[in-house]
């Protein structure tokens, strides 16, 4: 069955009659025709354009969408046809037009459930799945639009090559028309399967359709004789109702002939009758009617009023043997369930102006159509790496749960109450208390599951608990929710820091008599901004307590004025004090000569880091940091070879040390990391780096040549910086 529309024959110049042929309301005419005579003054349109977007408006017109929908179908097509740009929209279209016409271009993503089982779907056609489905729960005009939009490019492809046809119709087959049955709206579903059938299979198309032909004038003839006695029965009983032939689909008469293995004599429902009437119980009383007068066949009856299809379908199918011994099929359903059948989501629509049960139904009906559109994307996707990819990275690992007021959030699989709150925003998770499901309180701990509706109970302070960080207790899973708790601590701990380092510095200058010392001279040498900066490193450890005080030493010397000599001492013998012997790693040893010695690989020191020695057998002394847990092993066992070491006054060596970040796993991380170390003139050597796909992380292991403690600090400092890093340590 194809439906031949009033636009297919409107020209420029009856635009006006086109528009009130639709039976519209006066705003949605006045809207209408407001972006036809705009666009119309700008742009040269071509016909196939105009046609498809009066096309589209008029399908959905039938389908009593809202105006704002009729526009979004009116300027779709200028922008499949670059006369238009979703930016233009914008700018000068309400936000509901414009995020209508958004959705519809988001489910161009749908082309790749279209894959080859042999096929992987990249990590961009993941991530725009996952808009689309998004898009389409959020607001199902989109789909019921973009639905309309390939039926008119069915159409459009008529005249195309016979491989343009057969794409397009496949896609049709495979995709939008399981789509418009899982959401219930009968009336796109046919015209997507019969066209779409015509192209993919022309002959047998033909040959329904002539045999359909052959019978239609006796058919006809019969059926209005019997549709007159059915409607006295029913007039007799006080029933109303409207009787009438229904027509009949060349893709369902061909699918019933294939599944029943059937002749097309052999056809029920090539005879078929629907009555619609106002009451439930008139449909029983109607069947009753019908079962009574006419002989009915047990295996043909199917009753979906009792139990629906899972699209909501419902109806009383009743085969019966008619005058003549010729099988009729009789469908009875009430008016709603036949607007139900023929607009599905559309026919229940709360977008429409005036209603004032939007916001109450729309939650009920957003986690209806989710669980609709999660079984249509099982449907098309059957087999192969596909559909375990899409499980894997858009529905086992993703979750999609509502707000109190209906919108939709996407989080990873194992999301608490809590990441729920800091996905909303950062205030919400610090103040978050509590949290309800579905009105009933849950713990911190619960793991939301797809289709929740949470609501989060705050108090007027932030007050997070430190608790939440700890893993083993599951109060976070997001890596992103963990990250601005632990930033909210860092921001806390600052006053604490500030206020240790300061209280160090002060006696450490004091015990080395630096009574005035200017505190900002050490900005570019320990990277910071304020006093304050400074006191943090200091109290946090990131600065070493004795460097900042023997740089400021220096500092302090350079300002003293110069010392007079006394002349006496230019002309006295100068003693010389003996270097000590530096080695090649800069080091030298007290109290005995040019040694050989090595850098431990446990800790890897560096010029500023505390060091000891210890005697080894055969590959001279190895130098260890102070703090380092091999060394304190070694010394345990064998205290005699302790030995003092000492870096060197002017070394010129760098050493190797291994630093870890950790970081939320994002595009652009390691380019960001690698320019800050590039910045500081650092080398790297190594890189190692491990991904946790389930909490979103990535370790990093980054091994690296530097001069001296100072470096490294800065290094570390910097990298802490860095959007997204959640620590950044020396091993």
């Amino acid at each position: 069955m194809v439906s031949v529309r009033k636009s297919h024959q409107m020209t420029q110049t009856n635009f006006e009659q086109w528009l009130s042929s639709l039976e519209i309301s006066a705003d949605k005419c006045q809207l209408l025709e407001s972006i036809w005579l705009e666009n119309k003054s700008k742009h040269e349109i071509d016909e196939e354009c105009q046609t498809k977007s009066l096309e589209m408006v008029e399908i959905l017109a039938t389908l009593n969408l809202d105006k704002d929908s009729l526009a979004a179908a009116f300027l779709i097509p200028l922008v499949e046809y670059s006369y238009l740009d979703l930016t233009f929209i914008e700018e000068n279209y309400s936000k509901s037009v414009f995020l209508l016409c958004k959705g519809v271009s988001q489910m161009e993503a749908i082309k790749a459930l279209q894959q080859s089982q042999s096929n992987k779907v990249s990590v961009n056609q993941v991530d725009n799945i996952r808009k689309m489905l998004l898009a389409m729960v959020e607001d199902v005009r989109a789909v019921v639009i973009k639905l309309a939009e390939r039926l008119c490019t069915l159409r459009i492809v008529k005249d195309a090559d016979e491989e343009s046809r057969v794409l397009v119709a496949k896609e049709t087959a495979n995709i939008y028309a399981p789509l418009a049955n899982r959401l219930g709206i009968g009336q796109l579903k046919w015209e997507l399967e019969d066209i779409s059938f015509r192209y993919l299979h022309p002959e047998v198309y033909k040959k329904i359709a002539k045999l359909l032909d052959e019978t239609r004038l006796d058919r006809e003839k019969y059926m209005v004789d019997f549709v007159d006695n059915l409607s006295k029965q029913l007039v007799d009983l006080n029933i109303e109702c409207e009787v009438y032939g229904r027509p009949k689909h060349i893709f369902s008469i061909c699918k019933k002939m294939q599944q029943k293995s059937l002749d097309f004599e052999q056809l029920f429902d090539v005879r078929a009758v629907r009555i619609v009437v106002e009451k439930l119980q008139d449909c029983y009383g109607a069947l009753g009617i019908v079962h009574t007068n006419w002989q009915h066949l047990p295996n043909e009856f199917d009753d979906y009023v009792a139990t629906p299809k899972p699209n909501g379908y419902q109806s009383i199918h009743t085969v019966v043997l008619g005058p003549e011994g010729k099988s009729i099929e009789v469908q009875i359903r009430t008016k709603q369930m036949h607007d139900d059948a023929e607009l599905g989501v559309a026919a229940h629509w709360r977008y429409k102006e005036g209603s004032a049960h939007g916001k109450t139904s729309g939650f009920d009906e957003k986690v209806s159509w989710l669980r609709k559109i999660l079984q249509w994307q099982e449907d098309v996707t059957e087999s192969g790496e596909l559909i375990e990819e899409l499980r894997s990275q858009v529905f086992e690992d993703r979750i999609y749960v509502f707000t109190p007021n209906g919108d939709v959030v996407d989080l990873p699989n194992g999301s608490t109450p809590l990441d729920f709150a800091y996905y909303i925003h950062s205030n919400v998770g610090h103040c978050c208390i509590g949290a309800k499901v579905f009105g009933r309180i849950v713990p911190f701990t619960y793991q939301l599951k797809t289709g929740d509706k949470i609501e989060v109970l705050t108090s007027k302070t932030p007050n997070p608990s430190r608790d939440w960080l700890n893993p083993n207790l599951h109060y976070i899973h997001a890596p992103r929710a963990r990250a601005k708790v632990q930033n909210f601590f860092k921001l806390q701990d600052r006053d604490k820091h500030i206020s240790q380092g300061k209280d160090l510095l002060e006696q450490e200058l004091l015990k080395h008599d630096l009574t005035h010392v200017d505190l900002m001279s050490t900005s570019k040498r320990f990277n910071i901004k304020s006093e304050d900066d400074l006191y943090v490193a200091i109290g946090s450890g990131h600065a070493r307590l004795q460097q900042v005080v023997n740089h400021l030493q220096q500092e302090n010397e350079k300002s003293k004025p110069p010392v007079e000599l006394d002349p006496q001492s230019l002309v006295k013998p100068k003693y010389h004090q003996p270097k000590s012997a530096v080695d090649a790693n800069g080091i030298t040893v007290s109290g005995v000569g040019n040694l050989l010695t090595h850098m431990a690989k446990c800790c890897h020191p560096v010029p500023g880091d505390e060091i000891i020695g210890f005697i080894t057998q055969g590959r001279g002394i190895s130098v260890h940091r102070l703090d380092c847990e091999q060394l304190a092993n070694a010394l345990q066992q064998q205290p005699e070879r302790e030995v003092e070491v000492q870096w060197g006054e002017e070394n010129t060596q760098h050493y190797q040390v291994t630093v870890q970040t950790i970081a939320v796993d994002r595009q652009g991380l390691v380019r960001d990391i690698s320019t800050i170390i590039a910045n500081e003139r650092v080398s790297i050597v190594g890189m190692e780096s491990r991904t946790d796909h389930v909490k979103q992380t990535v370790a990093m292991s980054l091994t690296i040549e530097i001069a001296n403690n100072e470096m490294l600090s800065r290094l570390i400092s910097k990298l802490l910086q860095l959007d997204d890093v959640i620590e950044a340590r020396r091993l």
